[in-house]
C-alpha cells in the first residue's frame, strides 16, 4: 500500500516536472518570439525617425496662399519624404535653433517680400544655419526686401534693385503683356551638369523675376543658370539713362552655392518659377517660326534643383580604406622606401536614399610628405577604387590623400597618415652596380700589390765583379 502510494507520488511529481518543463519552453519561445518583434519594430521604427529627420524643412512664406500656388512643387517634396512645415516669415513664434540645437535640416525661403523674420531668425541666424550645415533655398521675386539682399551678399550673390527685372527683348514668352520680362531661357543656358539641373531637355524655361550677378571673387557660386546675351536688368516702366546691373550671360536667373562644409544654397530671382501657372504653362517665343512647347521644363528643373539643395543627389562618403605591402594583408608599423605598395578605398554614393558604390574614372590618390611625391589614378576594382605603386626612396612621415571635388557633387577628402623608414643596415645591397669601376679598381690595386710583392720578394741582384 505504501509502494503504491509513494509511486503514485512520483507519478504526479513528474508529471508536474513535464508540465513546468512544457510550460517554460512555451513562454521562452513566447519571449523569444516577442523579443524578434519587439527588435524588429524598434529597428523600423529608429529608421523611419531617420528618414524623417533627414527631411525636416521649414518653408517661410509671404501668404498661406502660396502653398496653393505653388502647390505641385511642395507635394513633390513631401513625396519624397520631406516633413514640411508651412509658416509666415513674419510669424513671432519663428525658430531654426533651441537649446544649440537645430530644429530643421533645411529651410525653404519663398518669401521675397519680407523686410523683417519673425521670431528668433534673421539674416544672421540663417548663415549660421549655412555655416551648420543646413541647405536653403530661396526665390526671390521684384518685390525684394533687403533681408534677401543682405542675405545673397553674405554668399557672394547680389540682387538688382526693387522694382527691377530681367528683360530680353529677343527672348520673350508670346503671352508676355509687353514689359518683355516673361523670360524664355533657353536649355542652352544651363549649367552643364546633370547632377544639379538633372537630364538634359530641349524644354525651355519660363523666367519672370529679378536679375542677380556673382561675386567674381567667390569661386563657390555656380552659374546654374543665365539669361542670353541680349538679356539685361533694369526698370521696365523707365527708359534706360545708366548702365544696367547686370547684362547678356552675365545675368543670373538662377544660382548656387555649394560651402565648403557641403552646405548648398540656391538662389532664383523668380518665385514664379516654382508656381503651378509656370509647371504646366505651355511655352512659346514670340519670333516668327519659334517652336511652340506644350509644357515648360521648370517643373523638372525645379525637381532637380531641390534633389541637390537638399543633398538627395550627389552626395559622397568614403567606406572602408585599407593599404598595405603588395603580397601582405595588414599594414606594417612602418613602411620601408621603395616598398611596392597597394591602397584602396571604398566610395559611395547616394541614390534614392541607399548608398551605392560610386562611378568614377578621376579619382587620383596623392602620397604626400609637404609636396606629393606620387599622383596616380585609381583604377576601379569591383565595389572599391585601387593602386599599386613604388614609395619614394625618400623616409620620414606621408599622407595617402584623396581629394575628390568635382562640379555637383560634395567634396570628398580622405587622409590616412603613414611612416616610411630608411632601410635597415641588413637590408642594403652587398654590392652596388653603380660601384663596380671602383671595385674594380680596389681588385686592381690590390692585384698590383701582389704582383710587385712577388717580384720585390724574388728578384736577385748580380753580385758586382772586381
Amino acid at each position: 500500500m505504501a509502494s503504491s502510494t509513494a509511486v503514485r507520488e512520483a507519478n504526479r511529481f513528474s508529471s508536474s516536472l513535464t508540465t513546468q518543463k512544457r510550460t517554460g519552453m512555451r513562454a521562452a519561445r513566447w519571449f523569444k518570439h516577442l523579443d524578434r518583434n519587439v527588435i524588429l519594430f524598434l529597428s523600423l521604427a529608429s529608421m523611419l525617425h531617420g528618414a524623417l529627420a533627414d527631411g525636416k524643412t521649414l518653408v517661410l512664406l509671404d501668404n498661406l496662399n502660396i502653398k496653393d500656388t505653388h502647390s505641385v512643387f511642395f507635394r513633390n517634396l513631401a513625396d519624397r519624404g520631406f516633413d514640411l512645415t508651412f509658416k509666415t516669415a513674419d510669424d513671432p513664434s519663428l525658430s531654426l535653433i533651441k537649446y544649440g540645437q537645430f530644429l530643421y535640416d533645411h529651410l525653404i525661403i519663398f518669401s521675397p517680400s519680407v523686410e523683417d523674420f519673425g521670431g528668433n531668425i534673421n539674416v544672421e541666424t540663417i548663415t549660421s544655419f549655412i555655416d551648420g550645415g543646413g541647405n536653403v533655398l530661396i526665390a526671390a521675386s521684384s518685390d525684394i526686401g533687403d533681408p534677401l539682399r543682405e542675405l545673397g551678399s553674405e554668399c557672394g550673390i547680389e540682387f538688382d534693385e526693387e522694382k527691377t527685372a530681367v528683360i530680353d527683348h529677343h527672348n520673350y514668352d508670346v503671352s508676355d503683356p509687353g514689359e518683355h520680362t516673361l523670360i524664355v531661357a533657353d536649355p542652352e543656358n544651363l549649367l552643364k551638369a546633370p547632377t544639379i539641373v538633372g537630364k538634359p531637355t530641349n524644354k525651355p524655361v519660363l523666367f519672370k523675376g529679378v536679375g542677380m550677378v556673382a561675386d567674381p571673387d567667390n569661386p563657390l557660386v555656380l552659374d546654374i543658370l543665365t539669361g542670353s546675351s541680349t538679356s539685361y536688368s533694369y526698370f521696365p516702366d523707365r527708359p534706360i539713362s545708366q548702365y544696367p546691373h547686370a547684362v547678356g550671360k552675365n545675368t543670373l536667373l538662377i544660382a548656387g552655392l555649394q560651402a565648403r562644409n557641403n552646405a548648398r544654397v540656391v538662389f532664383s530671382g523668380s518665385m514664379e518659377f516654382f508656381s503651378d501657372a509656370f509647371f504646366n504653362s505651355a511655352v512659346q517665343k514670340a519670333r516668327p517660326g519659334s517652336q511652340r512647347h506644350e509644357q515648360t521644363g521648370n517643373m523638372e528643373l525645379a525637381a532637380a534643383l531641390s534633389r541637390w539643395v537638399f543633398k538627395e543627389a550627389g552626395v559622397l562618403r568614403v567606406g572602408a580604406v585599407t593599404h598595405h605591402p603588395v603580397g601582405e594583408t595588414t599594414p606594417p608599423a612602418a613602411y620601408t622606401v621603395t616598398d611596392l605598395v597597394e591602397y584602396s578605398i571604398v566610395i559611395e554614393i547616394l541614390s534614392e536614399g541607399r548608398w551605392v558604390p560610386f562611378d568614377g574614372d578621376d579619382i587620383q590618390l596623392e602620397f604626400v610628405r609637404i609636396d606629393p611625391f606620387v599622383r596616380t589614378y585609381l583604377k576601379k576594382n569591383g565595389g572599391k577604387y585601387s593602386v599599386q605603386f613604388k614609395l619614394p626612396d625618400v623616409y620620414g612621415v606621408f599622407q595617402f590623400k584623396v581629394d575628390y571635388n568635382r562640379l555637383g557633387y560634395t567634396h570628398l577628402y580622405s587622409s590616412t597618415q603613414v611612416s616610411v623608414r630608411p632601410l635597415q643596415h641588413t637590408q642594403y645591397e652587398r654590392f652596388i652596380p653603380s660601384a663596380f669601376p671602383y671595385y674594380a679598381s680596389a681588385f686592381s690595386m690590390m692585384a698590383g700589390l701582389f704582383v710587385f710583392s712577388v717580384v720585390f720578394l724574388h728578384m736577385k741582384e748580380k753580385e758586382k765583379s772586381d
